[in-house]
């Protein structure tokens, strides 16, 4: 007989072969609540308080605890009066390094930074800031991803400085990414103990569909003006020419007048057109085959906008309830892979 979710069919299929089940994960969010401290997303700047820093040797510290008690056990059976005074002493300066280390961590404030967009398939690059409000520097504080094993980003915070860090996360798919759990790691000062601390910021990157590779052109359409000359179009592009007073303000070549400042000299441009023109250019993802998947439809349509992006070339972009007018820009190019990264997904965030 079938057993239903969550009956004890399942219990004993998830359970290895050795009978041992994982614990549930209500039991698993109570301990990381309760002994973590993790709560889930934690929004805006979080203080690590001694009690979120946890504390444990490390092999050259269990190395040295070993040699205090061959020194101990010594001083005993000889009654050395300055070997009980050696091993008491060392010992209290382990003490001190174990206090050191746990002290190095507490009291620092976290926020989350900056994560900009990136591409399916690109690392996502998630800005952190560290700060010390303490009368105390802190060093070689280790920062990194927890499912990335040790971290390996190290960073000095001077008392009463921030220091920002970015750490990176491989993207897979598209639409909102969130930043994995953070684990702070220090063995300052001696190295003997081993200090960490974990932190969930609220933070999350948008991953844009990959462009496709060896795409189709540009899908034109239009039909020549009475003159000859059209205002926007792709295969009747003839060059760069000086600014001429009447020309349209859509035609202005804004990447070419950004690397001549006309405040420096430089001269207005435009781009300049010949024969019959293209009266519009329209992205349109019903309009592509239904032969092609969702996700290669929004390859597609990705790539498009990047071409019509660097060929300067204002384009309209209609993706389900998004029907934006032609445009070009930084602002126009967001929109639209906005729209195909979060298409189809519940939270448009």
């Amino acid at each position: 007989m079938a057993s239903k979710p969550g009956s004890m069919g399942d219990a004993g299929a998830a359970s290895g072969d050795d009978g041992r089940s994982r614990p549930p994960a209500a039991l698993r969010r109570w301990l990381n609540s309760w002994l973590f401290q993790l709560r889930g997303r934690e929004p805006g700047e979080v203080l690590l308080v001694m009690r979120r820093v946890f504390i444990l040797p490390t092999r050259p510290g269990m190395a040295f605890c070993g040699l205090l008690l061959i020194m101990l056990i010594g001083s005993v059976n000889y009654t050395l009066g300055l070997g009980f005074a050696l091993t008491f002493f060392t010992g209290a300066c382990a003490v001190a390094d174990m206090v050191m280390t746990a002290r190095n961590l507490a009291m620092l404030r976290l926020a989350p930074g900056r994560a900009q967009p990136v591409f399916s398939g690109q690392e996502a690059q998630f800005e952190l800031l560290v700060r010390n409000g303490t009368p105390r520097d802190r060093y070689a504080v280790w920062l990194g991803f927890q499912h990335d094993g040790e971290p390996r980003h190290a960073v000095d915070v001077p008392s009463g400085a921030s220091t920002a860090l970015a750490l990176a996360a491989p993207t897979e798919g598209r639409g909102w990414l969130a930043a994995p759990r953070v684990r702070l790691v220090t063995r300052f000062p001696l190295g003997l103990f081993r200090a960490w601390a974990y932190w969930e910021p609220d933070l999350r990157v948008l991953v844009y569909p990959a462009p496709e590779h060896n795409a189709p052109p540009l899908p034109v359409r239009g039909a020549a003006s009475e003159d000859g000359h059209g205002q926007v179009g792709l295969d009747n592009f003839a060059g760069i020419r000086s600014y001429q007073p009447g020309d349209p303000m859509r035609q202005l070549a804004w990447r070419h007048i950004a690397r001549h400042d006309p405040a420096l000299g430089g001269q207005l441009s435009t781009k300049h057109f010949e024969g019959g023109a293209v009266a519009e250019m329209v992205l349109d993802f019903a309009q592509l085959p239904l032969t092609m998947d969702l996700e290669q439809k929004l390859s597609r349509m990705a790539r498009w906008v990047l071409d019509a992006e660097q060929l300067a070339l204002p384009y309209g972009f209609r993706l389900g309830h998004h029907d934006l007018p032609p445009g070009l820009g930084d602002a126009h190019r967001a929109a639209c892979l906005r729209a195909l990264a979060l298409y189809g997904q519940e939270a448009y965030g």
